[in-house]
């Protein structure tokens, strides 16, 4: 009987890997060495911001072991390095990238990275909110692979909560900044159709530094249709009528007017708003 081959045709599928020669350690060392020196550097600069951070409501990046298997332990270093704002680009470049093949699970997934490494970066959050909230929401509710109308409606409302949860996340870390305040409105009105809350929300970014004028209008509206603040809204409506024509869009004179209706305001306190200033089919 012949010998078994020592040396059989596949062989090669069990032997170990070459090891790293020592120009590559060296350079991966090198590198590591870079990143920490560079940490190292900036930890003491880092400590004496840390007061204006707070006072910033920056709460910061947890760079913990949970981060590391998450976006690797090359770019955890890079992280650890101060190379937040690099690590956080590149990922969000992958995101969008996931976004255009409509996976929203790994989007999700980076998304969380994203804003976990540029917390007080707000349109991270808006974006990441939008792309929960509109995006992926609409495209699981017309899923056509899935038949069942139910399954279709309880992810859509998941999708509609994920949203929520990262302006509610994005606000934490940035309670200076209307805008999350405003998209977090948005959010209510469009997709919870919680108008009560819709007007809590704009009502906030109304009273943040560089709000637009229509934060104010907005919170109006939406206060004007929460059940048992009609009057309230339409006190509101009102003053804003009164502070010039700039005020006197299509909108606010058609809720001033329906509100007049509802509330049976006396026809000698009523506002006579002509009916082509009203918008069509009012």
């Amino acid at each position: 009987m012949a010998s078994p081959d020592p040396n059989p045709p596949d062989a090669d599928l069990y032997l170990a890997p070459p090891p790293l020669s020592r120009t590559r350690w060296f350079r991966i060392c090198v590198v590591m060495a870079i990143l920490l020196l560079f940490g190292a550097i900036r930890a003491p600069i880092e400590s004496r911001l840390s007061d204006q951070y707070r006072a910033a409501y920056f709460h910061g990046a947890k760079l913990n072991l949970d981060l590391r298997q998450q976006i690797g332990q090359l770019s955890f270093l890079a992280a650890l390095g101060g190379f937040r704002a690099l690590i956080a680009d590149g990922l969000w470049i992958q995101a969008y990238t996931d976004w255009t093949h409509t996976q929203w699970g790994k989007m999700l997934f980076l998304l969380n990275n994203v804003t976990a490494l540029q917390p007080r970066n707000v349109m991270f959050w808006d974006d990441a909110a939008w792309q929960m909230a509109y995006n992926a929401s609409a495209n699981v509710i017309n899923d056509p692979t899935e038949p069942n109308l139910g399954l279709r409606l309880k992810r859509q409302h998941e999708y509609f909560l994920i949203g929520k949860d990262f302006l509610e996340r994005g606000i934490q870390n940035n309670p200076d900044r209307y805008k999350l305040y405003e998209t977090l409105g948005m959010v209510y009105k469009d997709k919870f159709i919680d108008h009560c809350a819709a007007a809590v929300q704009f009502d906030k970014a109304a009273h943040l530094p560089g709000c637009p004028g229509y934060e104010v209008r907005f919170a109006a509206y939406e206060l004007s249709k929460c059940p048992g603040h009609e009057r309230e809204a339409y006190n509101e409506l009102v003053r804003l009528y009164r502070l010039g024509q700039q005020q006197w869009l299509p909108t606010l004179l058609q809720r001033i007017s329906e509100l007049q209706v509802t509330l049976d305001i006396p026809a000698s306190q009523r506002i006579n708003i002509p009916e082509n200033l009203l918008p069509p089919h009012h």
